[in-house]
């Protein structure tokens, strides 16, 4: 027969010490040249030339609402966004929605539209896009299938030259 107070005794048994971990000693890094009229401030940004693309994906289960994008490249479109975009390059998935204002170079849409598109260079609709709003593009191109509807444009020459430029800090 077991005994109620042995068996639920605690043990005394040594607890292991918790090891703490220190980092070496590392000199603190020397201080920076000063810059020479002419040569980049700060070395750790790269310069415009150096920069890799700024690319933006929403995910196909993201839902975005009221978002202003500013200084990105690309965006890409799987799920749902309502928003204010100027860009170089736009794409809207097949199951992608974008609603709002948009003003970039290129847009691809298979998806869904539905606001303002402002296309300085060219629109392409793929067979699955349906656009509707105000459209104004430099070229279009749209594939059998696709749904366009709306007051649509074309942007004269002079605005079709506008591209999108980005302050480098």
């Amino acid at each position: 027969m077991l005994q109620k107070d042995s068996f639920f005794r605690k043990r005394e048994e040594p607890q292991p010490q918790p090891q703490v971990f220190r980092p070496p000693m590392t000199p603190a890094p020397a201080p920076l040249p000063a810059a020479k009229v002419g040569e980049a401030t700060n070395p750790g940004i790269p310069e415009a030339a150096d920069r890799k693309e700024a690319k933006l994906v929403v995910g196909p289960d993201i839902k975005m609402r009221g978002a202003e994008i500013t200084d990105c490249d690309t965006l890409v479109v799987q799920g749902r966004m309502e928003a204010t975009l100027d860009s170089r390059v736009l794409e809207i998935t097949e199951h992608g929605v974008f609603q709002g204002t948009i003003a970039v170079d290129q847009a691809t849409i298979h998806g869904r539209f539905d606001g303002e598109l402002t296309v300085r260079k060219q629109l392409v609709i793929e067979g699955t896009g349906k656009v509707s709003g105000k459209i104004r593009y430099a070229k279009i191109r749209i594939q059998e299938g696709a749904e366009l509807a709306g007051e649509i444009s074309v942007l004269d020459k002079s605005q079709a030259n506008v591209s999108v430029t980005r302050k480098v800090a």
